[in-house]
């Protein structure tokens, strides 16, 4: 894309967000911009071309800047010029292998502390996932999907967990999403999340322990086979 043209399509983007502070808000748009690709890898971020599209200082553009550093989605090179990241394949599996421990461990706390209407929201998130992708498309639906992952966590009733889990999803967000448009069987998905709902309702830890991981396996071959094509 052209330097006129990611700035245009960001500034059209950006008209239709609802205000909030001006890091925050700044932050949002990067993050979903770099998470659907909009900002590719490795591209350099122009900090005063993103400040005239946001309409604000350079001072809480940086503050957004720092926030996506520390969730792994801006780096910065010797200059100190922020520029997008582009994890290599290890570093990926790294980060799923950690979040599929993180996950893992939200489905056995769950399966003890979680509410019986946490549960049912659980449930009810996973049905709304096909709902989404039949009269939405693939972008709401991937997003019910990871609701329906931070659902679990939220119901392990660990702040920690969840805090951690949060940053590894916004550094996944973007890899996860495009091997989701790989044309894979959305039945084995269906087939996957119907385990770890069962193994929730039944508060079957070891169950839950065990969908949970295997998901993110399923995962981590996807994303894997996403990035060689992409080579």
């Amino acid at each position: 894309m052209s330097e006129t043209g990611w700035t245009n399509e960001l500034r059209e983007f950006v008209e239709f967000k609802p205000r909030q502070s001006l890091a925050s808000e700044a932050a949002d748009n990067l993050r979903e911009f770099i998470m659907l690709g909009r900002l590719a890898p490795g591209m350099p971020v122009r900090e005063r071309d993103l400040a005239e599209v946001f309409g604000i200082s350079r001072t809480p553009l940086k503050e957004a800047l720092r926030i996506l550093e520390a969730e792994g989605l801006i780096v910065y090179g010797p200059t100190r010029r922020p520029r997008v990241a582009d994890p290599s394949l290890s570093e990926i599996n790294d980060w799923l292998r950690v979040q599929g421990a993180l996950e893992a461990l939200a489905g056995e706390l769950a399966c003890a502390v979680a509410t019986d209407a946490q549960l049912a929201k659980i449930e009810q998130i996973n049905t709304a996932i096909k709902e989404a992708r039949d009269t939405e498309g693939e972008l709401e639906a991937f997003r019910m999907d990871m609701r329906f992952h931070e659902a679990i966590v939220a119901a392990s009733g660990n702040e920690a967990l969840a805090e951690t889990h949060g940053t590894y999803n916004a550094r996944l967000w973007r890899v996860r999403f495009l091997s989701s448009q790989r044309g894979i069987n959305p039945e084995a998905t269906r087939q996957e999340h119907l385990a770890i709902v069962q193994a929730l309702i039944a508060r079957d830890p070891a169950a839950a322990r065990r969908a949970l991981r295997n998901h993110l396996r399923t995962a981590e071959t996807n994303i894997a086979a996403t990035m060689k094509e992409a080579d």
